[in-house]
């Protein structure tokens, strides 16, 4: 006869086969939609001037219109005749590109080379492209810290309604099961991460996205390594509010505190990604810093040093946390029957 235990062990991993195949599923449709989007069947126009048409020559998908200077190609550009133009330079490659507002990405994936991009009018990102990465960065945020925090606080519950913590306790101290629940999720969790990740690169090299790679790879590893630390930090007050009930039934009000700080960055990128004072705020925040300071990161409105400063209060506010909830954890995991009171977790 099957256990309660194994039960919740096989549903547990299922919510974890489906949390990530959704996730991977989202990157796949997200990276095909923006290479279908980016692609362009047609030709597309490019000022040409003196020697730099031999390198639009050798690429397919681009018609040369010749100019007489960089003068005349930079007006073809500026009045939309052209999307680009390519003209000598002393590089190395030997040519460089002229664009009006932003790299011209169909431009640069239809050469064979990779030359700079000089922008006469630079633009900020486009707003639904911002939206997007916000969204994205949000979701997964939001789907992975949900699962994996539901996960732990399960079994946290599990553990002492079936009186096995009484059993670990006496083997292990307190401090070192919570550890290793965290940690071991926590493992799970970035594992998710990285692959969503690595597909997400994977995905755009192929498809040609390679200047929306080179802007978004940065916030990727920003993001990753926030997730670490943030992750951490989540796990610990799921697995302290979980261990003051002893039911599956009450696990879902106890950790209510919980899940509304996992699902505030989400939301908060829906409506606020166009607010720069918002998102400079959630960038600081520890429980919305993994997904305000890697769209900041995105953006370019950063500074090289604020993810650093930004990281150093997260991995702070995780200590703490950590030493908060264990407190907790170790006070209510011997009190059975009814839910603890904060007030009784922190007394013991």
């Amino acid at each position: 006869m099957v256990s309660t235990r194994e039960i919740m062990s096989r549903l547990r991993s299922k919510a974890f086969l489906i949390s990530t195949g959704i996730l991977l599923l989202i990157a796949v449709g997200s990276v095909v939609a923006g290479g279908v989007m980016s692609a362009n069947p047609s030709t597309t126009k490019v000022a040409v001037v003196g020697t730099a048409s031999a390198a639009v020559g050798e690429s397919s998908g681009l018609t040369a219109v010749p100019a007489v200077d960089l003068a005349a190609a930079e007006e073809l550009v500026r009045d939309g005749t052209v999307e680009a133009a390519i003209v000598p330079d002393d590089s190395l490659i030997g040519v460089g590109v002229i664009a009006l507002d932003s790299p011209p990405s169909a431009v640069m994936n239809a050469l064979s080379i990779s030359p700079a991009v000089e922008l006469l009018d630079p633009a900020e990102q486009g707003g639904f492209l911002v939206y997007i990465v916000a969204l994205g960065f949000g979701l997964v945020f939001f789907m992975s810290a949900l699962t994996f925090g539901s996960t732990i606080a399960q079994s946290v519950v599990e553990e002492k309604q079936t009186r096995v913590v009484e059993i670990l306790m006496s083997t292990i101290p307190v401090r070192a099961l919570l550890a290793g629940k965290v940690l071991g999720n926590s493992i799970m969790a970035l594992g998710q991460i990285l692959a969503i990740a690595l597909l997400v690169g994977i995905g755009m090299a192929v498809t040609g996205q390679r200047v929306l790679l080179a802007d978004l790879g940065p916030a990727i590893a920003w993001f990753a390594v926030f997730f670490a630390f943030g992750f951490v930090m989540i796990a610990a007050l799921f697995a302290a509010t979980a261990s003051m009930v002893s039911r599956q039934e009450d696990v879902g009000t106890t950790t209510a505190p919980v899940t509304y700080l996992v699902m505030i960055p989400y939301f908060a990128v829906i409506f606020f990604n166009e607010n720069p004072l918002v998102m400079a705020i959630m960038s600081y925040v520890p429980f919305s810093a993994p997904v305000g300071m890697p769209v900041r990161v995105f953006l370019g409105t950063a500074e090289w040093w604020e993810p650093l400063v930004s990281l150093v209060i997260l991995a702070l506010t995780t200590a703490a946390v950590i030493l908060f909830g264990s407190r907790i954890y170790r006070n209510s995991l011997l009190k059975m029957g009814g839910r603890v009171s904060y007030k009784q977790a922190l007394r013991g």
